[in-house]
C-alpha cells in the first residue's frame, strides 16, 4: 500500500470497534473494560447482533474490543491476546445458533458459512457459545462472563438438542457462564452497564430483567416484590419423564409472551436456575435509539482480501423496519427471541437509515428489502393494552386473528411510498416473507377500514422484484392447525387477488410459497395431497425445507417427547431418515428419479387416487 493508502486505511479501521491490541491502543486505551467474542466476522451493521451489543456498550461510554471468530484449536492466543476486561467478558455464538449454522435438516455439514469471508466452514466450533466461554472460565477463573444472542437465549433452560439427541440443562450449567442475557438485550445491557458504572458488585446483579443464573440451592431466592415466581419441574425429572418435559414447555412459552411474566426457577442438580421476567417491549425511541448507533455498515477492513461475506451481502442495502412477531408458528424461534410484542422504529429512524444506505459507495438505486420477521406488521398493536396486558396466548393470529389486534396497514402503505419517492432510490422491495392472512378481511368494510387492499396493489406494482414470498407451509388443515398456521384456503384467496393485480398493471410476477416436510402430526398422506394439490396449482416447488427441531419451539417439544404440551395428547412425527425423506420427496414429484419411488409409496399407503393426479 501506499502511504495514502495507509492513512486511509488506518482512519477507517478507526471508526470500527477495535478487535486488535494495535487497535486498542491507536484508541489511547490501556486497559478495556468490556472483551466481547463472537462466532461471526466482525460486520458493523445494525442487522448483526454483536455490533449492536459492542457499540451499546461504546455509547456507555465504556471501552470495548471485539475478537471475532477466535480460534479455539491452537494455543488460544486470540482468548489471551487482549488480557482481561475491567467488568466483564461477553460471549455469542453470533447471529445463528452455531448447530443450525453447522447442520442441515438432515444433520449434514454444510459446506458453507454465511457468516464467515468468502463463506468459508470451519471457522466456529459446535456450540460456539459453550466452547468459548468455557476455556474463557479456564483461563480467567475469576472474570465474570455474560452469555447472549440466540444460541444462549433458546437454551437458556431445559431443552432438547437436536444435533446430540439429548435433552440437555440450561447453557449456563455446560457453558459454566455466570450470567444470561436473553432475548433482544439492549434493556438487560443497558440497565446492568448503569449498575456496573455505579460500582455494583457483578455477584448482586440478580434482579435484573431478562437475565438468568445459577443460584446454589441452599441460597435465598433474591427478593422482588414485583415479581411472582413460579418453579418448573426440575431437570432431572424432565429426564426422566417425557411428559413432564411437554407440560413444562406451555409454561415457559406462555411466560416468554406475556407483557408482565413471572420469574421462573427451576432445580438442576445442587443448582436453582432462575430466570427473570423479560422487560416490557421496546418504546419506538428505544428501538430507534439501537439502529441511530454510528454503525460503519461495513464488514471490517481485515476481511478485505477474504472474500465476500454472504450474510451481509444479502442484507446491506435492506432496512429493518421492526422486532417481534405475534404469528406464534410452532416450529419458529422468532418469538421465542425476539418477543410476540412488535417493537416498532419510527418514520424518521428508518429514512435516515435509507440516507445512509443511498450514500454508501455500491448503492445503485435498489433497497433490497423493506422488511421485518414477518414484514407487514410494522406499527401493529392491541387496540385495548390491558387486554394484551392479560393474554397467554402465543398467538394473536391463530387460530383467528384477535378482536383486539390493529391490522391496519395503511402506515406501512405510507412508508413504502416515502421510501419510493426517495431522490436516490430506483426501487425498494419487500422481500422478507409475508403474513397474507393479515392480508384477507374478514368483509369488504374490514379491508377498506385496515387499507388492505390498497396495501396489497402498492406492494405489487411497486416492491415485488419479480418474485413475492409468502409461507403456508402445508396444504393440510390438520398439520395447519399444530403448525399454528392458516387454513390453506386463504392462500387461494390470496393468490386470486396477487393474480388480478398482476393482470391490472400488466406485470408477470410469480408467488413463491414456502413448505415444510416432516413438521410433527405430517404423514406421508398429507405430504402426497401436499404435492397433488400444488401441482394443480402449477407450482414446481422450489423453496422448502424438511422441519429442524430447534431448541424452544412448541414442534421441537413434539418431536422429542412425542406430546403436544397444551394437550399432552399423543403425536406421531416423522422421527426416521427414511421417513424424513419419504416426506420431503413429495415436494420433487416432477423429478424423474422419484417417480418409482412415490407410485410405491402412493400404492403402499393406498393413496392410489392420487397416481393420476400427479404423474399424469
Amino acid at each position: 500500500m501506499t502511504s495514502d493508502q495507509n492513512k486511509m486505511q488506518n482512519n477507517l479501521d478507526s471508526t470500527f470497534l477495535p478487535t486488535t491490541k494495535k487497535e486498542v491502543h491507536s484508541r489511547g486505551w490501556d486497559e478495556l473494560d468490556v472483551i466481547l467474542f463472537s462466532g461471526d466476522a466482525y460486520v458493523d451493521h445494525p442487522a448483526f447482533g454483536p455490533a449492536v451489543i459492542g457499540r451499546i456498550i461504546e455509547n456507555e461510554c465504556l471501552r470495548i474490543a471485539i475478537v471475532p471468530q477466535p480460534n479455539w484449536k491452537d494455543d488460544l492466543r486470540d482468548f489471551k491476546k487482549l488480557g482481561k476486561p475491567r467488568l466483564f467478558f461477553a460471549v455469542t455464538s453470533g447471529c445463528m445458533d452455531s448447530m443450525v449454522n453447522h447442520y442441515t435438516a438432515n444433520n449434514r455439514l454444510r459446506s458453507t458459512d454465511a457468516y464467515t469471508p468468502g463463506g468459508q466452514a470451519g471457522f466456529r466450533p459446535n456450540y460456539a457459545t459453550t466452547v468459548y466461554s468455557q476455556i474463557l472460565k479456564k483461563l480467567f477463573p475469576d472474570v465474570p462472563i455474560i452469555i447472549g444472542g440466540i444460541e444462549a437465549s433458546l437454551r437458556r433452560v431445559t431443552h432438547y438438542d437436536y444435533w446430540s439427541d439429548q435433552l440437555k440443562p440450561t447453557i449456563l450449567e455446560e457453558s459454566q457462564a455466570d450470567l444470561l442475557v436473553y432475548g433482544m438485550g439492549e434493556q438487560p445491557l443497558r440497565q446492568l452497564l448503569k449498575l456496573l458504572k455505579k460500582n455494583v458488585p457483578f455477584s448482586s446483579l440478580t434482579t435484573i430483567p431478562q437475565t438468568a443464573y445459577l443460584l446454589p440451592i441452599e441460597e435465598e431466592l433474591p427478593k422482588n416484590k414485583n415479581w411472582e415466581t413460579f418453579e418448573l419441574a426440575s431437570h432431572e425429572e424432565c429426564l426422566n419423564n417425557k411428559k413432564t418435559f411437554a407440560h413444562n414447555f406451555k409454561t415457559i412459552e406462555q411466560e416468554s409472551n406475556k407483557q408482565f411474566a413471572r420469574r421462573l426457577t427451576q432445580k438442576i442438580g445442587n443448582n436453582l436456575l432462575v430466570i427473570n421476567p423479560p422487560f416490557q417491549t421496546m418504546t419506538e425511541s428505544e428501538i430507534d435509539a439501537s439502529y441511530d448507533l454510528p454503525f460503519t455498515r461495513l464488514p471490517h477492513p481485515k476481511y478485505a482480501k477474504r472474500g465476500n461475506i454472504s450474510a451481509y451481502e444479502m442484507i446491506k442495502h435492506s432496512i429493518n423496519l421492526h422486532r417481534g412477531c405475534f404469528g406464534g408458528c410452532s416450529f419458529c424461534t422468532i418469538s421465542a427471541h425476539q418477543g410476540k410484542m412488535i417493537a416498532s422504529r419510527s418514520k424518521q429512524s428508518i429514512m435516515n437509515e435509507v440516507d445512509q444506505v443511498t450514500q454508501m459507495a455500491d448503492f445503485k438505486g435498489y433497497i433490497s428489502d423493506l422488511g421485518g420477521p414477518s414484514a407487514n406488521m410494522y406499527k401493529m398493536k392491541g387496540k385495548d393494552q390491558s387486554i394484551c396486558d392479560r393474554c397467554v396466548s402465543p398467538s394473536c393470529i391463530h387460530p383467528t386473528v384477535c378482536y383486539n389486534l390493529d391490522t391496519n396497514h395503511k402506515s406501512m402503505t405510507e412508508l413504502y411510498k416515502t421510501v419510493a419517492a426517495h431522490p436516490k432510490v430506483k426501487k425498494a422491495f419487500v422481500t422478507s416473507g409475508l403474513r397474507y392472512d393479515l392480508l384477507i378481511g374478514k368483509d369488504d368494510a374490514d379491508e377498506k377500514k385496515n387499507g388492505l387492499k390498497k396495501y396489497t396493489e402498492q406492494l405489487v406494482k411497486h416492491h415485488v422484484s419479480g418474485r413475492l414470498k409468502i409461507a403456508p407451509e402445508h396444504t393440510s388443515d390438520k398439520v395447519l392447525k399444530i403448525m399454528r398456521k392458516p387454513s390453506f384456503q386463504l392462500f387461494y384467496k390470496f393468490k386470486k387477488r396477487f393474480d388480478e393485480l398482476n393482470k391490472k398493471h400488466k406485470l408477470n410476477q410469480q408467488l413463491i410459497p414456502y413448505f415444510i416436510s416432516g413438521h410433527p402430526d405430517c404423514q406421508l398422506e398429507d405430504m402426497a395431497e401436499l404435492a397433488a394439490e400444488t401441482k394443480n396449482l402449477g407450482f414446481k416447488l422450489e423453496q422448502v425445507q424438511g422441519f429442524t427441531p430447534t431448541p424452544m419451539t412448541v414442534a421441537t417439544v413434539i418431536y422429542y417427547s412425542g406430546y403436544h404440551p397444551y394437550t399432552l395428547k399423543r403425536m406421531h412425527t416423522a422421527s426416521k431418515k427414511k421417513e424424513k425423506l419419504q416426506q420431503n420427496m413429495f415436494f420433487f414429484w416432477y423429478k424423474k428419479e422419484n417417480r418409482k419411488k412415490i407410485l410405491n409409496t402412493l400404492h403402499n399407503i393406498k393413496r392410489s387416487d392420487l397416481i393420476k393426479k400427479l404423474m399424469t
